[in-house]
């Protein structure tokens, strides 16, 4: 084999007889595979101890140990299991066949050698050695990016005792839960690849395969949607509604509890980010949740409309009203505020003793 020439595999040939070692020898360095061999079956064991072929053509009747005890040597051992062995004889009964697969060959070659067939199954074996490792490789990082989800998840846990046990706010308990879902469901899909792909490791490696691969990137965008999410501390407090059907819900518990049922425009021309979504529904909420308390009003309305570049919306109420300068900070108004500055919005609040109440707020869109 040229020097240069990248070897196409490390091939260890057993055989007592010199001419077909010196054959086989000569037909596979030509063909560009590093070939050692050896006449019995202790030298090879030795040889294959000092370092592993990627594959081995073993002639059956040898003096010592022959081709069937060496191979069953060979299979007991864990880190030589996984060779492929092929058998090589000039016997051709059925029974010596059988006898070969039965304890761990994986191919039989006879006498005499027909140069096409020995490199189409050398090749053939050593291309499903090549798809093993490749296999036993993703098997191992998919194990350890599974150990790293599990890791995640037990700290999300540790992370919802906690916040549990600080504050009661919904918004926290929320993300703890929708954390813990999301990532039951990554683990789940991440499970059922890698069940799949062992199934299918022996009979179709290549499909196996792609199963491994879309395992791996389903843990590696589960892992980093929990990273995101844990980063955010944010719930979604729509619980996966568009804001038309969230304010809804929120108008029609209005109605139940003070009888009024608010008036209700709501003309968005495509979807908004969650985190304006969030912020819009809480003022509404906040705001409803005042004049249900506060207010005593018996008309109620609410506007939600935007622009190509601003979304405005309105809260607005006929009741008992307040002095805007002695309550700015009460009733919540304050984090009403908070909520619009924190996306770039303005939030304005115009109210007086018995005149009602007029929220008003707007955001870049």
């Amino acid at each position: 084999m040229n020097a240069n020439q990248v070897s196409k595999g490390d091939v260890l040939i057993v055989d007592d007889t010199l001419d077909n070692l010196r054959l086989l020898s000569a037909m596979l360095t030509e063909q560009g595979y590093d070939v050692r061999s050896v006449t019995n079956g202790s030298t090879a064991l030795m040889g294959v101890r000092a370092q592993a072929p990627d594959l081995i053509l073993l002639d059956i009747n040898m003096p010592g140990i022959n081709g069937y005890d060496l191979c069953q040597q060979l299979k007991a051992q864990p880190e030589t299991r996984a060779i492929p062995v092929i058998f090589i004889s000039a016997l051709n009964e059925v029974f010596d066949k059988v006898k070969a697969f039965a304890v761990g060959g994986v191919d039989y070659i006879s006498k005499p050698f027909q140069v096409e067939e020995v490199f189409a199954r050398i090749e053939h074996q050593l291309m499903l050695r090549r798809l093993q490792l490749q296999l036993e490789t993703q098997n191992t990082r998919l194990q350890a990016a599974e150990a790293e989800l599990r890791r995640a998840l037990e700290h999300e846990r540790s992370l919802n005792q906690q916040i549990e046990a600080m504050t009661a706010v919904e918004e926290r308990n929320r993300i703890a839960r929708d954390i813990h879902d999301s990532l039951g469901h990554a683990l789940v899909a991440l499970n059922i690849q890698m069940e799949t792909a062992l199934t299918l490791w022996h009979d179709a490696p290549h499909k196996a395969y792609e199963f491994l691969q879309e395992a791996k990137l389903l843990g590696s965008e589960a892992l980093k949607a929990v990273r995101q999410s844990v980063a955010d501390m944010r719930s979604d407090p729509l619980q996966g509604k568009l804001l038309e059907g969230a304010i809804a819900a929120l108008v029609t518990e209005f109605h139940h509890t003070t009888g009024v049922l608010p008036e209700c425009r709501i003309d968005l021309s495509k979807p908004l980010s969650n985190p304006l979504n969030t912020a819009i529904y809480r003022i509404v909420q906040e705001g409803l949740t005042n004049i249900c308390k506060h207010a005593a009003a018996t008309a109620v309305s609410i506007t939600i409309y935007a622009t190509d570049s601003t979304l405005f919306v309105t809260l607005q109420d006929n009741g008992n009203g307040f002095c805007r300068e002695e309550n700015l900070s009460g009733f919540g108004l304050q984090g009403m505020k908070e909520r619009a500055a924190a996306l770039g919005g303005q939030l304005e609040i115009i109210s007086k003793p018995e005149a009602g109440c007029k929220i008003s707020a707007r955001f870049p869109h």
